[in-house]
């Protein structure tokens, strides 16, 4: 039998234990994986490609994890990765030397020649790439991108030229619409080709066996069952573990 004191404090007890239980529910979803706040950074030409099939299916699976999605390019990618301001990458040619990070390939791609819809080889299906030589380049700074951006020039190299660069951009969106305008061509992932601009002609280039490579990265000692999760995802094996 309660003392008056004790049917005074009664309902105050039952709070504190519903928010000890509450509490205690809460910090179960967060340690299993299935709440929390996971940050991604992601290039932005996926958006076009691996990010809305990977969203859709992680927040079906888990809907209590909140995602903070960001847009960044590669280099600031893997900068925020070792700052831990961002938990998991989507970067397009990741750099080959990084030891503290993971890295898995989830897209590879050929590249395409972009073009002003009326340049003249705008007319065939096919471009060599010899014939950009004389053409000037709008290209992602290198900063931006190293790997991404050597890979691009390499291949004019390996054609027999070095591309006279005219403009820089920073997204392949604004890539296109500067080569719209007539002041260069490019060369870009071929999934570019849904980005839909009617003053763009996107054709196959020669030869064609250079891809580029998109990769999920995230920091080996990184013991998150978040980052396990969207690794699972995507298809791929469970972050190393040290």
């Amino acid at each position: 039998m309660l003392t008056p004191t004790g049917l005074e404090l009664l309902p105050a007890a039952r709070r504190a234990l519903t928010d000890l239980a509450d509490g205690l529910a809460a910090a179960r979803a967060v340690g299993s994986g299935r709440a929390g706040h996971l940050r991604i950074g992601f290039a932005a030409s996926l958006a076009l490609t691996v990010l809305p099939g990977l969203l859709f299916n992680f927040r079906q699976r888990f809907p209590g994890v909140h995602l903070d999605i960001r847009e960044m390019t590669t280099a600031p990618q893997i900068a925020a990765l070792h700052d831990k301001t961002i938990d998991i990458g989507l970067l397009r040619e990741p750099p080959a030397d990084e030891a503290e990070l993971g890295l898995r390939t989830v897209l590879s791609e050929p590249f395409v020649a972009v073009l002003p819809a009326t340049h003249p080889l705008a007319a065939q299906r096919t471009v060599k790439l010899a014939q950009l030589a004389d053409s000037p380049f709008v290209l992602l700074p290198r900063a931006v991108g190293p790997q991404l951006h050597d890979q691009i020039t390499g291949l004019c190299t390996a054609a027999g030229f070095t591309p006279q660069i005219a403009q820089h951009a920073v997204e392949w969106q604004t890539v296109c619409a500067l080569v719209e305008t007539g002041l260069g061509v490019s060369l870009a992932p071929a999934s570019i080709r849904r980005i839909r601009l009617k003053g763009v002609a996107f054709r196959r280039i020669e030869p064609s066996t250079a891809r580029t490579r998109v990769a999920v990265a995230w920091r080996r000692d990184d013991q998150s069952p978040l980052v396990t999760h969207l690794l699972a995802t995507l298809g791929q094996d469970p972050p190393d573990r040290p």
